[in-house]
């Protein structure tokens, strides 16, 4: 078996830490809204699960619209940084 080139190995490191960064802020903000619904709920003893659900949805949904524009750019970068060391790799 041939050992695997370097920039390929380079890529997918680099993917791997794209994909972790753009799945950061939507997580975060579910983390953080169902800890107050849980916490909210707890203090209430209202035990909805749609109480919990909705706002986590929501809150998720905000987040991946407010950071789209970042969400694309960190994507075309990562593909342009792919496309440019493919033509390196290539020669």
């Amino acid at each position: 078996m041939a050992p695997l080139d370097p920039t390929i190995l380079a890529a997918g490191r680099e993917a791997l830490l794209v994909a972790l960064a753009i799945s950061a802020p939507p997580l975060a903000a579910a983390l953080v809204v169902g800890l107050v619904t849980g916490l909210l709920q707890a203090i209430t003893q209202i035990q909805d699960h749609a109480l919990g659900a909705v706002p986590r949805l929501l809150a998720v949904l905000a987040v991946v619209g407010l950071a789209a524009p970042w969400t694309s750019a960190q994507v075309v970068r990562f593909g342009q940084a792919c496309i440019d060391a493919g033509l390196v790799v290539a020669r």
